[in-house]
């Protein structure tokens, strides 16, 4: 079975073709700078080959007409014709509380997804349009949407109701949704793999942290807490978001500096974080070279950052009454050892007992604890486009059972 995996945001679409025989990727690529000047196409072939395509790509049903054609092109592609392509998997940010797992596309899910705009306005209506998009191109093809809200569905309302007016909930629904839901599926569930253990007899917490962050209790395998929140800007400081934030700073700052809402979204979203803190940049790397090189708000920055994922990982623990596993994910938790070094180090009155010598230079899939650590710390790639393509094969094979 071969699925193409599609992620559309608002200028770009991301995509990767599985043969599902091996797991392996075909071929993957992406449209960048959609509906603009100097649009063009990037694709790699599993050969090695990378092919830049420029051309005038206006919307997403060109950009997906123009991944089809790369696709299935003598010269470039892989796939003799479009029927080879069995089922198509999108990433969808939000799906309220109407889903609590992925779910073959039909006219009531998207009426749902449309329902759900408002908790997304930025990211749900680029899903709905490569929806849109696949139907009219490939009419009929099975299509399955993979939620990041949806794993997080478990939670208790003890983790996700706010201190607000209940009648606010009812109205608007505004609770914790949380975020990265399919990063933690597959990471948690993969952790378990490697360890041979039983999924859901674990306390896990997953670290994924990237340009966006966020920490997942799982226990028993079902998401326990998250930190991200009503919107992804809630919890870990972030690459350019402030995370956790006091509101009355919030409406502080909007009343000094005389901002708008508008304003002060993007002041919080898009200026805050590690390049707020450190004044330098969003990229971990270069405030790492920046704090070896004596600059102090880059190390304030650094401290913070490792200060506030640590605490998540306390509180989870207490929550859940204890701790097997801790995973690091995402580009940071994969790559950075000082980060891991930082984040796990103080925390052995917990369990949790880091090699350092096993964690300098990691940058595989494996265990980073020393051996007689009772929590095992371990560092797993996260992979949700396969997870994406998983769910969509299952849902795809009970289609065809039925």
């Amino acid at each position: 079975m071969k699925i193409l995996v599609l992620n559309c945001g608002s200028s770009s679409i991301k995509y990767q073709l599985f043969n599902m025989d091996d797991q392996l990727v075909v071929a993957k690529g992406g449209v960048e700078k959609l509906g603009m000047k100097g649009s063009f196409l990037k694709h790699n072939h599993e050969d090695g080959r990378q092919i830049v395509f420029e051309g005038e790509i206006l919307d997403h049903k060109s950009g997906i007409e123009y991944i089809l054609g790369v696709l299935t092109s003598q010269k470039y592609g892989c796939l003799k014709n479009l029927e080879e392509i069995d089922a198509v998997g999108h990433r969808v940010v939000h799906g309220g509380e109407y889903f609590h797992a992925s779910e073959l596309i039909n006219d009531e899910v998207i009426e749902a997804l449309v329902k759900c705009t408002d908790l997304a306005p930025l990211h749900n209506p680029p899903n709905l349009k490569g929806i849109n998009a696949m139907e009219e191109l490939i009419p009929g093809i099975p299509q399955v949407g993979v939620f990041d809200t949806a794993f997080h569905q478990t939670m208790e309302p003890q983790s996700y109701m706010y201190g607000i007016p209940y009648v606010l909930y009812e109205k608007y629904k505004i609770r914790r949704y949380g975020f990265h839901g399919t990063s933690h599926r597959y990471v948690t569930k993969r952790a378990c793999e490697l360890l041979g253990r039983d999924f859901e007899s674990q306390k896990i917490i997953s670290c994924h942290l990237g340009n966006g962050a966020s920490v997942a209790a799982v226990k028993d395998g079902k998401s326990f807490d998250t930190s991200m929140g009503f919107t992804p800007l809630e919890g870990l400081v972030m690459g350019t978001r402030s995370g956790d934030l006091d509101i009355g700073v919030a409406t502080y700052i909007m009343e000094k500096e005389e901002l708008g809402i508008k304003s002060a979204s993007t002041l919080f979203n898009k200026h805050s974080g590690m390049l707020g803190l450190s004044g330098i940049s969003s990229d971990m790397r270069e405030i790492e070279d920046a704090s070896a090189k004596g600059n102090e708000r880059a190390k304030m920055a650094l401290d913070i950052y490792n200060y506030k994922v640590k605490k998540y990982i306390g509180s989870y623990i207490a929550a859940m009454g204890g701790l097997d596993i801790l995973i690091l994910t995402g580009g940071i938790g994969e790559n950075a050892d000082t980060t891991r070094f930082g984040v796990a180090s103080g925390l052995e009155f917990l369990g949790i007992h880091l090699d350092e010598e096993k964690n300098k230079g990691f940058r595989s899939e494996g265990i980073i604890s020393t051996d007689d650590s009772p929590v095992k710390i371990m560092v797993v790639p996260t992979n949700e486009e396969l997870m994406i393509a998983l769910d969509t094969e299952k849902k795809v094979r009970e289609l065809t059972k039925s």
